[in-house]
């Protein structure tokens, strides 16, 4: 953390990967920030793994394609399910629910139960659907 940089300053060039921790944060501040989103839209161009667990899929809402289009659209992919939001009571304090928008975008989300470990890989996107996911994911990132 000592070493810790603004995301502005990043150059997407001198990292192998990128991984995206849950929590609550990534609901507000890397899925509006335009650095955060340039740096997942850059890794993914250049076929650097793109990580994203539990409720960091929502980073991954505006981020584009090369194509323009959704990053997600036509991807498998998951992320924190309405349901565990729901069992969270959290629905109504989050920005948004993560399933509904990568559907929205449209991503192929595919789930397991609620707070089971899950995640999901298509090319260089690993997603991880839950607090439960982050140890297959990073190990589908190795």
């Amino acid at each position: 953390m000592a070493r810790t940089v603004k995301l502005a300053e990043i150059d997407s060039n001198t990292f192998d990967a990128v991984f995206y921790p849950g929590g609550h944060g990534p609901l507000w501040d890397p899925a509006q920030d335009p650095a955060s989103i340039s740096l997942i839209d850059n890794m993914y161009a250049a076929g650097k793994p793109v990580v994203a667990v539990c409720r960091a899929p929502g980073a991954l809402c505006k981020a584009t394609g090369q194509n323009g289009k959704p990053l997600v659209e036509g991807l498998a992919v998951t992320g924190f399910i309405n349901s565990e939001e729901e069992a969270a009571q959290l629905t109504q304090v989050v920005p948004f629910l993560i399933e509904a928008a990568l559907k929205r975008n449209g991503g192929r989300y595919i789930k397991a139960a609620d707070f089971q470990p899950h995640m999901v890989t298509t090319g260089n996107l690993i997603t991880g659907q839950n607090p439960a996911s982050p140890a297959p994911a990073a190990q589908a990132l190795v």
